[in-house]
C-alpha cells in the first residue's frame, strides 16, 4: 500500500505498508477459528481412543500461532519517506523508527533499477550509500511509487528554479 500526502509547508510524506488481507479482529477471528477447529476434531478422536491425535494436534496449533505471528509482525512494516526542498528522509521500522535515514535532496538521487529477476528495485543514493525502499511492495505498487517520486522531484526541482 502506498499513502501520498504534502502538508502546506511543501513537505511530501510517502507511507509504505505491505499489502495485508486480514486486519485487527479478523486475523483473531481466523486464527481462533482454525485452532478450535483443529482442537475440536483432536478431542473427538481422543475420546473415540486415538489418544496421540490431541498432543500432536496442540503441536500443530502452536506452530500456526507461531507462523501467524511472524506473519503479522511482518505485515505491520512500515517506511517513511519524506521529502522536501532540504532534504530527503526516510524511516523503517515495525512500530518504532529502527533505522533512519537523512541527506540533503540535492546529494541524493532516486534509483530504478530491475535486477536478474526483472523486479523492480527503487532506491535514493546519496554519498555511496544506497536505500532501497518498498522492497515487500508488489510490481503494481512499486510502478504507482515510483511515477509518485517522480512527480514529487520534478514539482520540486520546477519550484527551485522558477524562485528567484
Amino acid at each position: 500500500m502506498v499513502s501520498v500526502s504534502k502538508d502546506n509547508n511543501g513537505f511530501y510524506s510517502i507511507i509504505l505498508k505491505p499489502n495485508s488481507s486480514l486486519i485487527g479482529s479478523a486475523r483473531v477471528i481466523f486464527i481462533f477459528s482454525i485452532s478450535f477447529i483443529c482442537i475440536f476434531i483432536a478431542t473427538i478422536f481422543y475420546i473415540l481412543g486415538a489418544t496421540l491425535i490431541l498432543p500432536f494436534a496442540g503441536l500443530e496449533v502452536c506452530i500456526l500461532l507461531i507462523a501467524f505471528y511472524l506473519n503479522f509482525k511482518w505485515s505491520s512494516k512500515i517506511e517513511k519517506i519524506n521529502i522536501s526542498q532540504d532534504l530527503v528522509i526516510i524511516e523503517k521500522g515495525i512500530k518504532k523508527v529502527e533505522y533512519k535515514w537523512e541527506e540533503f535532496r540535492t546529494f541524493t538521487s532516486f534509483q530504478v533499477s530491475k535486477d536478474v529477476n526483472e523486479i523492480l528495485q527503487l532506491s535514493f543514493k546519496s554519498k555511496g550509500k544506497n536505500v532501497e525502499v518498498g522492497a515487500f511492495l508488489n510490481e503494481e505498487d512499486k510502478c504507482f511509487l515510483k511515477d509518485e517520486i517522480s512527480e514529487i522531484i520534478d514539482e520540486l526541482n520546477a519550484e527551485t528554479f522558477s524562485s528567484p
